[in-house]
């Protein structure tokens, strides 16, 4: 069973065998989370984006897919990319944000993580609400199967932390 933990912080430090980056479709890196890693992990990361983009993902990394590469720089062995949903009132793509974590534990799976470090995908510029977003990301993972020993949700300011401490205690 995957014990889950919270810690607000930087994701860029954490030592982990995984980070989860929440990645923009084109791999090749962007602001909030996914700049972070990209300007932490320094070049290796986009050089293993750019193999991606040429071998398997010429059209982007689809919604709610991961995808790994090295963590270059990084205090972690590997960066799983997911690429979150940008929230709508008029669709409900909350099984797309239920994917990227799904996704993000079979990536780390086939890799033998043990410990995965996760963003609050989705809930910065792509506008998930946060309670919502937590409620998703924690039940995701407390009942997706998983090798994964720890989870750990790295947030990066206290509302979100706040929203993911309700939501993992519910």
């Amino acid at each position: 069973m995957t014990s889950i933990r919270l810690v607000q912080g930087d994701i860029t430090e954490q030592e982990a065998d995984a980070v989860v980056n929440a990645a923009n479709s084109s791999l090749l890196g962007g602001g909030g989370v996914d700049g972070a890693i990209h300007r932490r992990g320094g070049p290796e990361i986009l050089a293993a984006c750019r193999e991606l983009r040429a071998s398997r993902y010429a059209d982007g990394l689809p919604t709610g897919q991961a995808v790994a590469t090295t963590a270059g720089r990084l205090p972690a062995r590997w960066v799983i990319h997911t690429v979150g949903p940008v929230y709508s009132r008029s669709e409900d793509r909350s099984a797309l944000l239920a994917s990227c974590y799904r996704e993000s534990l079979r990536v780390a799976d086939e890799l033998g993580a043990a410990t995965v470090a996760f963003p609050a995908v989705s809930a910065g510029i792509y506008g998930w609400p946060l309670d919502d977003a937590a409620r998703i990301a924690i039940g995701t993972v407390r009942a997706t199967p998983s090798r994964v020993t720890e989870a750990r949700f790295v947030l990066f300011s206290e509302d979100v932390y706040d929203a993911f401490a309700r939501a993992s205690a519910d």
